[in-house]
């Protein structure tokens, strides 16, 4: 991390960690559901100093304020807020949005909504899309939505080993950055996590809706990284995304689950040259087959309706 701004929202801290901060082209990169900013640095340093990489770090996680009504504020509603005002603090009208998990579903809403889209310029997502694995999800909930508790360090390091093994990280060295920036020490001197363990109540206060609508209604251009052997990300929805989204670019990590760390060159490149390059309209062709799945999936909601 190069530099570090905090951000009043509400009532709120939002921490914004920065590399390369004199870049001439800026990119947002959004963090995953129980993680933080500080997770794009190996990220930053591989799509090189030419891009200007913000990564908030999302209320109740990193250095960011927790919320004191968690019901209110650890909804995608009120991320898509937080999103606009680091947008606005900084001034920029449009820029691309790298997303991880949670991250990618912020980008994902903000890039669908007609009064929000123009703000996102080009969209990564990062093994997330529309349609995710229930019982993926249902393990998500489950364990992100108890506090939990390491009586040493090490037992804290051995069970983000066993907890984050989908990444796909490599090398001690970074399981040990990774365990430093996740650990928080409690009162009594044992360990736990560095985000608020309401976090997960977020599973019981979000208001479900319709995200394969969200998808279809997206028109900047895409990307999806997904993990090989991703629990949350099929490759059946992968498949069908690219049938909504012809222009669909698609990235996929071997041997990793969910979600690739975005720390290696052969991850970040493939997503250096889908930023680098120019935006363009859709084909007629991809127009059109964009058109044909929009009318079907309405025609499919009102039957199911009816």
């Amino acid at each position: 991390m190069d530099a570090l701004e905090l951000i009043q929202v509400r009532e709120l801290e939002v921490a914004v960690r920065i590399w390369h901060p004199q870049a001439p082209r800026t990119v947002i990169a959004w963090h995953g559901l129980a993680r933080h900013g500080g997770d794009f640095a190996d990220f930053a340093r591989l799509l090189g100093p030419d891009w200007r990489v913000l990564a908030p770090d999302t209320p109740g996680r990193g250095l960011s304020s927790w919320s004191l009504y968690p019901a209110r504020d650890y909804l995608y509603a009120h991320y898509m807020k937080v999103a606009l005002c680091v947008l606005d603090h900084f001034a920029i009208e449009r820029a691309p949005w790298v997303g991880t998990s949670m991250g990618g579903l912020v980008g994902m809403l903000l890039a669908a909504d007609p009064a929000t889209a123009g703000r996102i310029e080009r969209l990564v997502l990062n093994d997330v899309g529309p349609e995710l694995d229930p019982q993926g999800l249902a393990d998500l909930a489950r364990y992100f939505g108890l506090p939990h508790r390491f009586a040493r360090f090490s037992e804290l390091e051995a069970e983000l080993h066993r907890r984050y093994a989908g990444f796909g990280i490599e090398g001690e060295d970074a399981w040990r950055r990774l365990a430093l920036g996740s650990a928080r020490r409690l009162p009594d001197g044992s360990w736990t996590y560095h985000y608020d363990p309401r976090i997960g109540e977020q599973f019981i206060h979000d208001t479900p809706r319709d995200t394969w609508a969200d998808w279809a209604a997206i028109r900047c251009p895409l990307m999806v990284v997904r993990g090989e052997d991703s629990p949350l990300l099929k490759a059946a929805s992968m498949a069908r995304m690219a049938e909504a989204q012809p222009g669909l670019k698609q990235l996929e990590v071997p041997r990793c689950g969910h979600a690739p760390m975005l720390d290696q060159a052969r991850q970040v490149g493939p997503i250096a040259d889908f930023l680098a390059t120019p935006s363009g309209p859709l084909s007629g062709a991809a127009r059109g087959a964009r058109r044909w799945w929009q009318r079907g999936w309405r025609w499919l909601k009102g039957a199911s309706a009816g």
